[in-house]
Order: structure tokens, then C-alpha cells, then sequence
């Protein structure tokens, strides 16, 4: 989101929660105290993040070229590049407090995705799998592409995302390859099929995080992209972040997620 700056929107959420903030340098604030685990402030550009965890010695040359540097990236990025709210895995009965935290923001002056054709936005979340059983994952999968054009109609992404690669859908042929009515893989031919034609986060269903938790010497043999985290959860990326719309939530996402995993479980529907 935009509209805040960073330690705003960190005071912001820590007071909403009853938090403590600490720095994790000069982009990131970490929020402590909630029994779930911390919450994350932070600005979402990865290079600018990791020099704002060094220390600048202003009295050296370098270091006043570091500093320069940094400083022109920060202004560029100010116009440009969102803030970005990391929420610990949290439980199905608490979503109606990250609902109010939603409703808080946009009273507080939060912008979203449609406020700029700069603001790429998007609102991003970890559903955790009720197992890692192949053929449960392989039905969501499944399921997901089969519902894959309602869903992007429902979520009407904005232009200024859909021109990014951000959350590309996935190649024809890999489609095809999925919904074959024999497709029943092992864990290893799925993760191999899926790594031949998606060796990228830039999915509307990023399973790579939930494969690298799987397997992950066989993710790391496909792709070195260092951002991906392994997570026993499927990463839905579609949804735009539109906090600033007062009808908008994670509900309005959520319940549209919720049709894959209902389509996934139902053997002759599917």
C-alpha cells in the first residue's frame, strides 16, 4: 500500500495490536508481541532493504558513495514502491481482526492499488494444506486451473498489474499436461513437471514455496531465486490490494479461494 510512511504505518499496526516496534534497519520494522508470531513493516524492494541493514561510515569515501546511492534509490522508490504488511501465520478465527485492521488503514489514509496506474499492488496469502498427501495437492492444482478465468474475472485485476509479470497464468501446454484426466503423478513427477514450465514465483499460484518445503534440493537444482521461502502452504498471488475501496477485504478474496479448495474435494465434480 501507499499514502503511509513507514514508521506511520508501522505505529499504526503496532498500536492497532498492541505491539512493541523494533528496526531491522532503515526499511523494515518488526513488530513484537503477538502470540502468533511478529508482524513486518516494510518497504518492498529487496536491494534497498539490504543496504539499509548496513552501517554507513560517513567518513570514508565508499561510505559516502554508499550513502548517496541509497539515498537516490529511497527518493526514486518513494513514488513508486510500496510499503508491504507481513502478518505471522495466523488462525482462521482471527482473520476478522486483520478485517479491522483493513477498515483501520483506510480511515487512516492506506491507498491502494487503483489510486495510482503506478501502484501495482497486490494482496497476497499462505493457505496451509490440511496435508502434503500428493494426490490432495495434485486435485488443488487441478482444481485451480479449471477455475483459474473465473477467478481472474471476480478478482477484475487492475491494469497496472496485469502489464507486470507479477502474477503471469500458467503456459498453455503445462495446463493441457495438468488437467489430463490420467494425470495422477508421484510427488517427485509433479514437482519436476511443474519446475519444467513454472521455474518462476511469477504465478497466480506460486506453489514454489510449498515444493521448496517439500523438496527443496529439487527446487534449488531449478531456479536460484533467492526470495523464495519454504512454506507448508499454497501462495495465492492474484488478488489486487484495494484498501482504500470501502467494500474491499480479505474476505472478498478469501471466499473466491475457497471455491478451489471445494472444487479439489469434490472427486466427481472435479
Amino acid at each position: 500500500m501507499s499514502g503511509l510512511d513507514l514508521d506511520t504505518l508501522a505505529g499504526l499496526v503496532a498500536g492497532f495490536f498492541e505491539l512493541d516496534i523494533t528496526s531491522d534497519g532503515r526499511y523494515e520494522r518488526r513488530l513484537r508481541g503477538d502470540p502468533e508470531g511478529d508482524w513486518v513493516i516494510e518497504l518492498d524492494y529487496d536491494l534497498l532493504k539490504k543496504l539499509g541493514r548496513e552501517d554507513l561510515d560517513a567518513e570514508s569515501l565508499a561510505g559516502q558513495i554508499n550513502k548517496t546511492t541509497e539515498e537516490a534509490l529511497a527518493w526514486a522508490a518513494e513514488a513508486i514502491v510500496p510499503l508491504e504488511i507481513v502478518g505471522p501465520p495466523l488462525p482462521l478465527d482471527r482473520l476478522n481482526e486483520v478485517e479491522a485492521l483493513i477498515s483501520y488503514l483506510r480511515e487512516t489514509g492506506a491507498k491502494g492499488t487503483s489510486e495510482s496506474i503506478f501502484n501495482a499492488f497486490g494482496m497476497q496469502f499462505n493457505p496451509e494444506l490440511p496435508s502434503h498427501e500428493t494426490g490432495m495437492i495434485t486435485a488443488c492444482l487441478k482444481a485451480f486451473m479449471c477455475l483459474y478465468d473465473w477467478l481472474l474475472v471476480r478478482a477484475d485485476v487492475d491494469f497496472s498489474r496485469r502489464v507486470t509479470s507479477y502474477v503471469d497464468p500458467f503456459p498453455t501446454d503445462y495446463v493441457k499436461k495438468l488437467l489430463a484426466a490420467d494425470y495422477w503423478p508421484d510427488l517427485e513427477t509433479l514437482i519436476d513437471d511443474y519446475l519444467a514450465d513454472n521455474p518462476t514465483r511469477n504465478r497466480a499460484l506460486d506453489m514454489l514455496p510449498l515444493f521448496m518445503f517439500l523438496d527443496e534440493e529439487r527446487v534449488r537444482a531449478a531456479t536460484d531465486d533467492t526470495l523464495i521461502k519454504a512454506r507448508p502452504t499454497f501462495h495465492y498471488r492474484l488478488p489486487d490490494c484495494k484498501v482504500d475501496e470501502p467494500d474491499w477485504g480479505l474476505h472478498v478474496a478469501w471466499n473466491d479461494w475457497v471455491e478451489v479448495e471445494r472444487l479439489a474435494a469434490d472427486e466427481n465434480r472435479l
